[in-house]
């Protein structure tokens, strides 16, 4: 089973998402320490409310201090005068420490002056006094609040608090304040991440693309344009090496297209020579052996420039009328008695390179009228491509030298006739041809007998 997407694209929007969930899912603590606040706060401003009007009093008349503190003490708020501070060792968090504070806030605002407050206990519990945990939280039914206060009053003595106090009615349900989180915090900064990965990581990777795909275009077509040396300086200095490297590449095929045009111009000469004194031979068969050994080799350094310089196009691209194309090999087998039939018209022109595109359907129609009969040129034009297939009624190819048929210099000798064929070039030639126009050319063994051969190339809308 495959987890990581195949493509870099996929890649990286997954790590950049899974790095987003896990560290939210690391931070999802700050939750939990929100609604523990949100649930104390209210009853700490009920506590020190109650704990305001009690100092108030106290203060406009402290002799009745201790009746005045007597009538105000309750079971959930229990009120102990003492002339020292309580000895109860405090036992605060230190994420208790904003709900004291809030305390002695809210006593300064509503008495006027600040107070000496310490916090010594808190506890939040629920209805039935158990400490109350993350579901007790997240629950509907409210929390209790038990606080254990030291507050010295403004005649000296201190004032021991020991009050519960709930949290009270709430308008939103806590699930609905996590849904409403989970939504905001989570799912929608989670969309908004995706959305951007997307689209920066599709930015960052479109060089690498252009990279790629341009290094698959020069296989079939090394003339193809440069790439454009532009975006990260990884990606110019990819794009420099690349273009570079099909420089090489160009000026390494240009040279041995130049030796092997040398070697067949040097070798025409000593040819000719040859030619001569074979014509002054008095024995008439050595005459015709020299001279048909001397043909073969003539035809042979010929053939072989052709294959090599198939694959450099010399000439601009332009717009090739495939109908007149075709039409005019037709007539020129015609003119030496040969019998090609057209099938199907191409409804748009074709950019390509005309006199290699030429040379490429020549050789196959001669293949098909020199080894077959019944040929037939069939064109069928589509939006997104256009094929033309060439068939005869021949002895066709067997099927297991189909795939090797376009290798250079390879011949069927079972399957075609060896005094007349040539030096296996015709159809490597003519498959260079075809890839240098972003085309494919296929073989196949027709039902009934005979060879087809496609020629398929895409239109780029």
């Amino acid at each position: 089973m495959r987890i990581l997407p195949r493509s870099l694209f996929g890649r990286l929007v997954l790590i950049l998402v899974s790095g987003m969930l896990a560290a939210q899912a690391l931070t999802s603590s700050v939750w939990y320490d929100r609604r523990h606040g949100q649930v104390l706060e209210i009853p700490a401003r009920l506590i020190a409310t109650r704990l305001a009007d009690v100092v108030r009093l106290v203060h406009s008349d402290p002799a009745r201090a201790e009746l005045l503190i007597t009538m105000l003490d309750a079971p959930d708020f229990r009120l102990t005068l003492s002339d020292q501070a309580s000895s109860v060792p405090s036992s605060l968090r230190d994420s208790d420490r904003p709900t004291e504070r809030l305390i002695n806030q809210v006593l300064s605002e509503k008495t006027g002056y600040s107070q000496t407050l310490q916090l010594l206990r808190l506890a939040v519990v629920d209805g039935e006094g158990q400490a109350a945990g993350l579901s007790t939280l997240l629950g509907s039914k409210p929390v209790v609040g038990q606080f254990l206060i030291d507050l010295r009053l403004p005649d000296g003595r201190w004032l021991q608090v020991n009050a519960s106090e709930a949290q009270g009615w709430t308008s939103t349900s806590p699930l609905d304040v996590l849904f409403d989180y989970v939504m905001r915090i989570y799912l929608l900064r989670v969309l908004v991440l995706v959305v951007i990965a997307l689209v920066a990581v599709r930015l960052a990777i479109r060089p690498l693309k252009a990279l790629a795909e341009a290094a698959e275009a020069l296989g079939r077509n090394i003339q193809r344009p440069p790439l454009s040396e532009d975006g990260p300086t990884e990606v110019r200095r990819a794009a420099q090496a690349f273009n570079a490297m099909q420089q090489r590449l160009i000026a390494n095929i240009a040279e041995r297209t130049r030796f092997l045009a040398a070697i067949s111009h040097d070798l025409r000469s000593p040819i000719t020579r040859l030619r001569l004194r074979t014509e002054m031979l008095d024995d008439t068969r050595t005459r015709e052996r020299f001279r048909s050994d001397l043909e073969e080799m003539e035809h042979m350094v010929s053939s072989t420039l052709d294959f090599v310089s198939s694959g450099e196009i010399n000439e601009a691209r332009q717009n090739i009328d495939i109908n007149a194309l075709l039409q005019s090999l037709q007539a020129d087998l015609q003119d030496v008695g040969e019998t090609v039939m057209i099938e199907g018209r191409a409804t748009q022109p074709l950019p390509g390179y005309a006199r290699s595109l030429k040379r490429c359907v020549q050789n196959l129609l001669e293949n098909a009228v020199r080894y077959g009969r019944e040929v037939v040129m069939q064109v069928e034009d589509h939006v997104d491509c256009l094929r033309i297939v060439i068939s005869d009624r021949g002895p066709g190819i067997p099927q297991e030298h189909l795939e090797q048929v376009l290798e250079p210099f390879y011949r069927v000798e079972g399957s075609r006739n060896a005094e007349t064929g040539g030096y296996g070039l015709g159809l490597s030639i003519a498959h260079t041809i075809a890839r240098a126009h972003d085309g494919q050319l296929s073989v196949r063994n027709r039902e009934g007998g005979g060879l087809e051969v496609e020629l398929r190339f895409q239109r780029k809308s």
